[in-house]
């Protein structure tokens, strides 16, 4: 009877668990959301609600932080149980610093409003990849939550479609300030902005082979998107 119940109360630990890391990835998600809004429509109240999320999602980094350790302490889980909650603790990592970069990109937007910005500079050429990102992100939490490892291939493609957006929107900036020095400033905020939407990115991709880990076991870090697809055979 004991066992029942220990067994029921981890399950439910467990549950709790992965529904407050299912509630972290929708708050970054809406603060990307938030943040593609602020960059096309100049839109500062977009700008305030991405740092209000941010206390939320903050929150949610220390409370995972501590209920994870709670669990491995008193419950000593193995195999999948473990997995599940060590991918759960680097995605808390991943997330919290998806929020950080939104959170930065809020502040740079903010600063591109108050600047009055030219228009003829590409601002809004940033909206495609902000896009991709989030469609990406959107991706991998949804596989991440159903731990399901048949996009993940995809996922990590499309890292390499936002990384080429980026270096190409960099020569883009490069071409604008050597062709006006007044604009070095302002390409500089954006060229910030192309680096957190990049890095965002990063994370999402990160979260992706994080789902190798939980349902296979295994380690696809710092590889090959063929080495990931011969692991998830």
């Amino acid at each position: 009877m004991t066992d029942i119940h220990s067994s029921s109360q981890f399950e439910a630990e467990l549950n709790s668990i992965s529904s407050l890391i299912m509630e972290m990835g929708g708050l970054v998600e809406s603060q990307i959301k938030y943040a593609i809004d602020a960059l096309t429509n100049l839109d500062s109240h977009a700008v305030d609600l991405i740092e209000r999320l941010e206390v939320r999602v903050n929150a949610l980094d220390v409370e995972l932080d501590a209920e994870i350790s709670t669990v491995i302490a008193t419950r000593q889980p193995t195999a999948k149980d473990l997995r599940l909650l060590i991918a759960i603790s680097k995605a808390t990592a991943d997330l919290e610093r998806i929020g950080d970069e939104a959170s930065k990109s809020g502040r740079i937007i903010k600063n591109i409003i108050e600047t009055s910005a030219p228009h003829n500079l590409p601002i809004r050429d940033l909206k495609f990849a902000g896009e991709l990102v989030a469609n990406q992100l959107r991706r991998a939490l949804d596989a991440f939550a159903r731990r399901d490892i048949t996009n993940v291939v995809d996922i990590l493609k499309q890292d390499d479609v936002i990384d080429r957006e980026y270096e190409g929107y960099i020569r883009k900036l490069v071409t604008y300030m050597m062709e006006d020095p007044r604009k070095i400033s302002i390409s500089m905020d954006l060229l910030f902005l192309a680096k957190s939407i990049e890095r965002i990115g990063d994370h999402a991709k990160n979260l992706a082979e994080l789902i190798v880990f939980m349902v296979k076991g295994k380690d696809v870090r710092h590889t090959s998107v063929e080495n990931v697809e011969s692991a998830l055979k």
